[in-house]
């Protein structure tokens, strides 16, 4: 419900945490030392990446072109949202002011929708790439998924802007004390759930059952040689399943670290109190910490940004036509 359908005690839990905070002690600062090491390894995990697709022209692939925009989307949220959640975890509560809780929640709604939204590009990509090899290597361009990159940030702005529009937050928001959430109506709600949810995963999971169907049914066909073409282009088939395997471990652990989150959102409905609001608080940083796992299967699976990230590590890329070198 919307904040001036009711009262905002209403909506708001009594909290101690804040009143009771103790000063600086070896543990909080060995949980600030965690979260500032969490933090920077997010953020220059996901920074390698962007530099490594941007910088070495043999990266200038459609396919890597969606790994790009997932990788700024991460960054941010290493560089934007995670000091400030992982702060409000080591304080127990919210220390940053009503203003700053707005522009948090605006952000962390438009980098929450990109990221999902890539992700699930991400899976029709792959499913066009082994689906229809011929169509995708005609139409699937650059320039096409740089489009639909951009159209993802785009929707992303406008939907959000609409949600909190409609909501009353820009009007008149307010928060509860230490605490930092904002509120809508439930036909807001059942939209939010279904564009940022539902429709996304229900995408992803269709789509990599069908790509799996697909791999395996080449696999067949090239075991057997029954079709010619496909043996001829077994290779480009391989590399092509190779890329919807990274992807498909991808997407799993990205669904592991959305799925918790959007459970305990369900569970809200019939269990009220605070320690559902501490459980969902502690589900958004799993979500966050999404963004500092994607570089490490970057690095497991891609030997390509292996030797990028040891090119950019040792300033190799400074040197002349390190763009055109083959990583």
């Amino acid at each position: 419900m919307t904040q001036d359908m009711v009262n905002l005690s209403d909506l708001c839990y009594n909290l101690t945490a804040c009143s009771g905070r103790v000063a600086a002690s070896p543990a909080l600062a060995l949980l600030y030392v965690c979260s500032a090491a969490a933090v920077l390894f997010t953020v220059s995990g996901n920074l390698l990446v962007i530099i490594s697709v941007c910088h070495f022209r043999q990266l200038h692939t459609p396919t890597n072109l969606l790994i790009l925009s997932l990788a700024v989307s991460d960054f941010l949220v290493g560089l934007f949202l995670m000091p400030v959640h992982l702060t409000m975890l080591v304080e127990s509560c919210w220390i940053f002011g009503e203003m700053f809780c707005l522009l948090y929640n605006m952000i962390s709604y438009q980098i929450t929708f990109v990221s999902i939204h890539n992700v699930s590009l991400v899976a029709v990509e792959r499913y066009v790439a082994l689906s229809n090899p011929f169509f995708y290597v005609k139409r699937v361009s650059i320039s096409v998924i740089f489009i639909a990159s951009l159209m993802i940030w785009v929707l992303s702005l406008s939907y959000n802007c609409s949600l909190l529009y409609f909501n009353g937050i820009f009007s008149h928001f307010k928060i509860c004390p230490g605490q930092c959430f904002l509120t809508i109506d439930e036909l807001w709600s059942t939209v939010d759930l279904f564009v940022i949810f539902v429709l996304p995963c229900a995408t992803m999971i269709i789509l990599y059952i069908k790509i799996f169907a697909i791999a395996k049914r080449h696999a067949v066909a090239i075991r057997a040689n029954v079709k010619c073409r496909e043996v001829q282009n077994s290779d480009s088939m391989k590399s092509e399943w190779k890329a919807a395997k990274v992807f498909g471990v991808l997407v799993s652990v990205f669904l592991i670290c959305l799925v918790p989150y959007y459970v305990c959102i369900l569970l809200d409905d019939f269990i009220k109190g605070q320690n559902v609001y501490d459980v969902i608080t502690n589900m958004v940083m799993l979500f966050y910490l999404n963004s500092a796992i994607n570089p490490v299967i970057y690095a497991l699976f891609y030997p390509w940004f292996q030797n990028s990230m040891k090119m950019i590590l040792t300033c190799k890329i400074l040197g002349a036509d390190s763009s055109l070198k083959h990583v």
